[in-house]
């Protein structure tokens, strides 16, 4: 051993280091690889409320910060920073699309989502919508791909306002955005309501 002490993660020690890195926006935690250093108590409900040990927090600047360093490998999240690594929990997608802007219609359409974060993401071939199923309620839910494998499930508001947006291909209703088509359902589906 080298004589260190081992630390114990801490929302402290994470938000210190976050503040840091000094960029806007996410970080490039895709080149960072320091080691685990096992799971901290931070979960991410499927409201998009960020809660450690058990407490919501209540600040949106904190919240935006963690968001910022936050990493997916394969079915597991992260908070990622150059020299730690802290797994936390996430209850469905990590972030929530809390709005959509149309331009364009038809094939030319192209839809811009907004995070509760902050972030933005134009749905394309990058970034996919895609439809599920909640397994609690049975209710449709919509996804859109925001960056590096991190998900936003699109909020009831912003839902209702696609719909009006669908179009129907090939037996799907589905969505146009930037030249790809999504489907959600089959038009059986979408008539059985």
């Amino acid at each position: 051993m080298s004589g260190q002490k081992p630390v114990k993660p801490s929302a402290d020690g994470l938000l210190a280091s976050a503040r840091a890195i000094k960029s806007k926006g996410p970080a490039p935690v895709h080149l960072w690889n320091p080691p685990f250093n096992g799971d901290i108590d931070m979960r991410i409900a499927r409201d998009g409320t960020w809660f450690y040990q058990g407490t919501p927090i209540n600040r949106p600047a904190m919240v935006r910060l963690f968001s910022s360093i936050l990493k997916r490998e394969e079915d597991r999240y992260y908070l990622v920073t150059p020299v730690e690594k802290v797994g936390i929990r996430v209850d469905d997608a990590p972030f929530v699309a809390v709005d959509v802007e149309a331009a364009g219609q038809a094939r030319d359409q192209v839809l811009t989502f907004t995070t509760h974060v902050g972030d933005s993401a134009v749905a394309g071939a990058d970034n996919p919508i895609r439809m599920a199923q909640d397994p609690a309620t049975g209710e449709p839910a919509p996804y859109v791909h925001i960056r590096a494998g991190l998900e936003a499930l699109i909020d009831r508001k912003s839902f209702y306002r696609l719909m009006d947006l669908g179009a129907v291909e090939d037996g799907w209703f589905g969505l146009w955005s930037s030249g790809s088509f999504f489907p959600l359902m089959t038009v059986e589906e979408l008539e059985r309501g």
